[in-house]
């Protein structure tokens, strides 16, 4: 595999890296060169035109406000969806992920366009803010272990049909609609709420998306002793009684 290479894009990381999302893609290419894969990265900044020659994709979380800004212009870049219609996979957080869908509401409480590369809408939470740690199981279809993050959004991700959950919260709020729904993804396209940042807290979810990049069905073992560490402790935090 050393022969290999991964090219990541981290998007508009002044508009979206609030909430440390920014490990999400430091997590994809420390794992990717521990396969002895080369790694080319370009963070693109939200005045810059988004690449279509990426491999993964990984949009962060952020506020209402460069929500707003940064879906505008990716809607008038073009860039993103033209790159997913070439096969690339995308990785989307919180903002990120609303992005994706087909609208959001925004901070000028207006409904705003989304890019619609998953099949869900997203509207405001009446209700106070999902806040907290969240657990669940992972779309069997994707054979991953169990789901662990942190949640702090007021937003509410109904799926459309041709949109899977990404996991089923066991703890959490998850998509805020009270169906036990956390997240979506369809084909190479995923979105989440979960923080963590959740691929630190999730490493099997970087190596699923590498995996795709890369059309293969398994990567060389990396040492986990670090990521198991913190899953556990993050695991066990969250099920202890307050």
């Amino acid at each position: 595999m050393s022969n290999a290479s991964l090219r990541v894009v981290w998007i508009y990381p002044d508009l979206l890296s609030t909430y440390g999302d920014q490990g999400n893609v430091l997590v994809v290419e420390r794992r990717a060169r521990q396969r002895g894969l080369e790694v080319q990265r370009t963070d693109v900044r939200s005045d810059q035109p988004v690449p279509t020659s990426g491999d993964i994709y990984l949009i962060g979380g952020g506020e209402d406000r460069p929500q707003r800004l940064a879906a505008e212009r990716l809607l008038r870049d073009g860039g993103l969806t033209r790159a997913v219609n070439n096969g690339a996979i995308v990785f989307s957080v919180c903002a990120g992920y609303q992005i994706l869908g087909h609208q959001f509401v925004n901070d000028l409480e207006q409904v705003s366009p989304g890019l619609g590369l998953l099949d869900v809408h997203s509207t405001r939470g009446e209700s106070d803010r999902c806040v907290g740690d969240v657990l669940g199981d992972i779309d069997e279809q994707l054979r991953l272990p169990q789901l662990t993050g942190f949640e702090n959004h007021q937003g509410v991700t109904h799926l459309g049909p041709t949109a899977r959950p990404l996991a089923r919260v066991r703890l959490g709020q998850g998509n805020g609609t009270g169906d036990g729904t956390e997240g979506a993804w369809n084909g190479t396209v995923f979105g989440t709420y979960m923080h963590g940042p959740v691929l630190a807290r999730n490493p099997h979810i970087a190596d699923l998306l590498i995996k795709l990049a890369l059309d293969v069905n398994a990567l060389p073992p990396v040492d986990d002793r670090w990521y198991e560490a913190l899953r556990q402790e993050r695991i066990m935090a969250a099920t202890q009684p307050a």
